[in-house]
C-alpha cells in the first residue's frame, strides 16, 4: 500500500471517529436535558420514610430487617440492628393469612429516662413475603388519660371534704334548733366550709381557663407597682389576723405585658401562701427588679420552708406540703398550681428557693414592656441601674429585721 493511500485512509477514520464523537456527545446530552431535575421518586420515598413520626420497619419472609427509619430506634422496634421479637411473630402470621394486624410494641423494661410507654404497631403485607411493621406512639395520651383520672379523683375528694362537713353542720344545727349559741356556732362553721368550697370551686374554673379551656384575654401594657398594690390589699386582712407584716420595697415604676386581674391573682396566691406558712409576727416581703429583660417579683417568707425532695411538687394541684396546716387555713392545694400557669401564659416562669426551717421565695418572672419612645426619652425615664451589686440587689426591711431575697442575690 502507498503512502498516500494509508494517509487518506488514516485521514478517513479520524474524520469517522469525530463524526462518531460528535453524534455520541449530541445524544447524551439530549438524554441529559430530557431527564428531570430534583431528586427521583425512589429518593423521595426513602426522604419519607426516613422524616415520619412512626416508627417503620420492612422485614423479609424470613423476618429479617431489610430496612428501618431513624424514629423505629427510638420506640424500640429495632435493637442490635434486629426487629422485635414480637413485631417478627407478628409477620410471619401476616405473611400466612395475607391480612393486617395490630400488635402492642411497647417498651416490656424501663430505660431510665422519659421513654414512650404506649406503642401500637400495624403489620400489613407488601407482598412476595415482605411485610411492614409501623409503630405509632399513643404515651402522651396514655399520660393525659392519667392526668385526667388522677384530676378528676382529686377533685373529687377535696370537694366531698366540704360539702360532707356542711351536710354535718347541717344536722348538727337542726339538732340543736333551740339552743341559739350552738346554732350560731354550728352557723359559723357552715360559713367558713360553704367559703372554702366556693372558693374551691373559683380556682377550678380559673385553673381550667388558663390550661387552655378558654383563650386569655389581649394582653396590656400593666404597671407592676399597681399589681402589687392591689395584692396587697387583698392579702390584708389575713396578713392581719395571722399578725403579719408584709413589707415592699420602693416603687420601681416598670411595665409588663399582661392581663392584670390575672397578675393580681397569681402574687395574692403568693402572698396568701406565704402568709399560711408563716408564724405569727414573723415577717414577709415583697421585692422588685428588672433583670435580663424580665420583671422579677419576688415574695419572701420566714416560714417553714419546703424540703427539696418536695420544691417541684409544690406546684402540683391539690398537692400541700403540710396538710394539716393548709387544712387550717382554708387552702385549696390549687394557689401555686394557678401561679404556674398564669406565668407560663404571659410567656414567663416562676421559681422557688427554700430551706426547711428559713423560709421561702417564691419569684415570679415576666417579660418587660418593651419601651417604644425614643432613646433618650427612654434613657432620661429608665430607673438607675448602677453596677454595685449591693445595690442592684434589693434589702427588704421589715419588722427591724433585714431579709434578702436569695432569688434576687442574696441568702436568707
Amino acid at each position: 500500500m502507498t503512502t498516500p493511500v494509508v494517509l487518506l485512509t488514516a485521514i478517513g477514520a479520524l474524520v469517522v471517529g469525530a463524526v462518531a464523537g460528535f453524534l455520541a456527545a449530541k445524544v447524551r446530552a439530549r438524554r441529559e436535558a430530557a431527564r428531570p431535575t430534583g431528586p427521583t421518586v425512589a429518593e423521595l420515598l426513602e426522604r419519607l420514610i426516613r422524616s415520619s413520626n412512626n416508627g417503620v420497619i420492612v422485614l423479609n419472609r424470613f423476618g429479617d430487617l431489610v430496612l428501618h427509619n431513624p424514629r423505629a430506634y427510638e420506640l424500640g422496634l429495632v435493637r442490635v440492628n434486629q426487629a422485635d421479637p414480637r413485631a417478627r411473630k407478628a409477620a410471619e402470621q401476616v405473611v400466612e393469612t395475607d391480612e393486617p394486624m395490630e400488635v402492642d410494641l411497647s417498651p416490656l423494661e424501663s430505660r431510665g429516662r422519659r421513654q414512650p410507654e404506649a406503642v401500637l404497631g400495624e403489620v400489613r403485607p407488601l407482598g412476595d413475603g415482605f411485610t411492614v411493621v409501623e409503630a405509632v406512639d399513643h404515651s402522651e395520651a396514655i399520660r393525659l388519660e392519667a392526668v385526667r383520672r388522677d384530676f378528676v379523683a382529686n377533685v373529687s375528694h377535696e370537694l366531698k371534704t366540704p360539702v360532707g362537713a356542711i351536710a354535718l353542720l347541717t344536722e348538727a344545727v337542726l339538732d340543736a334548733a333551740e339552743d341559739v349559741e350552738e346554732v350560731r356556732r354550728f352557723g359559723g362553721k357552715i360559713l367558713r366550709e360553704s367559703t372554702r368550697l366556693g372558693q374551691l370551686v373559683t380556682e377550678l374554673i380559673a385553673l381550667s381557663r388558663l390550661q387552655g379551656a378558654e383563650r386569655l384575654p389581649d394582653l396590656n401594657v400593666v404597671e407592676v407597682d399597681a399589681v402589687v398594690r392591689e395584692a396587697l390589699g387583698r392579702t390584708t386582712l389575713s396578713a392581719e389576723s395571722a399578725d403579719i407584716t408584709i413589707t415592699t420595697d420602693a416603687p420601681s415604676g416598670l411595665l409588663i405585658e399582661g392581663d392584670r386581674t390575672l397578675l393580681v391573682t397569681a402574687l395574692s396566691n403568693l402572698l396568701e401562701n406565704a402568709v399560711a406558712y408563716s408564724s405569727a409576727g414573723s415577717p414577709v416581703s415583697i421585692s422588685r427588679r428588672l433583670a435580663d429583660g424580665m420583671v422579677e417579683i419576688a415574695v419572701t417568707d420566714r416560714g417553714i420552708g419546703i424540703a427539696e425532695d418536695e420544691q417541684q411538687r409544690v406546684f402540683e394541684r391539690f398537692y400541700r406540703a403540710d396538710k394539716a396546716r393548709s387544712r387550717a387555713t382554708g387552702g385549696t392545694g390549687l394557689g401555686l398550681a394557678i401561679v404556674k400557669h398564669v406565668a407560663a401564659n404571659h410567656g414567663g416562669s416562676v421559681g422557688l428557693w427554700s430551706r426547711p426551717g428559713t423560709g421561702s421565695t417564691f419569684t415570679l418572672r415576666i417579660p418587660a414592656h418593651v419601651r417604644t419612645e425614643p432613646a433618650d426619652t427612654a434613657r432620661k425615664a429608665a430607673p438607675a441601674r448602677p453596677d454595685k451589686t449591693p445595690e442592684r440587689t434589693p434589702r427588704l426591711v421589715a419588722t427591724g429585721q433585714e431579709i434578702s431575697s436569695p432569688d434576687h442575690g442574696g441568702n436568707l
